[in-house]
């Protein structure tokens, strides 16, 4: 559990991370390298989950010694398929990452929204639905594990 009061933003109380994979985690169908340590820290305070179209196929391998429920979604209204995962959860209580279109609706719905621009780009009106932008997964990753961060970024 991640527990931060972030002055005129308020009360995050996170259980649970959801994270697309492409784009967010990975470059290419491959996991940025620095991903899985930091994965493995956070899987100690929240519970992770990887929502994704599986774009290269790969995502199984690629994280297969990340302790992540992976979830590979069908064909067809993927951004509705990621909020409903994310409200199955709880998004209350959820933190979501990602950068395409289909995830538009994920990181409006979360508690904490966090939008990437790795090398694939991101959907403008994803990052506009973020509470945070990162240029990095990795600077993503690290404000959940140092909330102060957060509280520097949101605050009024």
């Amino acid at each position: 559990m991640i527990d931060i009061s972030i002055p005129g933003f308020g009360e995050l109380q996170l259980a649970h991370l959801v994270l697309d994979f492409n784009g967010t985690l990975a470059v290419d169908g491959r996991v940025v390298d620095g991903v899985a340590e930091r994965l493995e820290s956070l899987s100690r305070r929240l519970t992770l989950h990887v929502v994704t179209a599986d774009t290269f196929g790969n995502v199984q391998t690629q994280l297969r010694a990340v302790p992540a429920t992976v979830h590979i979604l069908p064909a067809g209204r993927q951004d509705e398929a990621k909020r409903d995962y994310l409200r199955r959860l709880g998004a209350a209580h959820a933190a979501a990452i990602g950068n395409g279109r289909n995830d538009l609706l994920m990181l409006r719905e979360a508690a904490l929204g966090i939008g990437v621009i790795l090398n694939e780009g991101a959907w403008g009106a994803t990052l506009a639905a973020a509470q945070v932008v990162c240029t990095s997964i990795l600077d993503a990753l690290d404000l959940l594990a140092n909330p102060l961060r957060l509280t520097a970024t949101l605050r009024a």
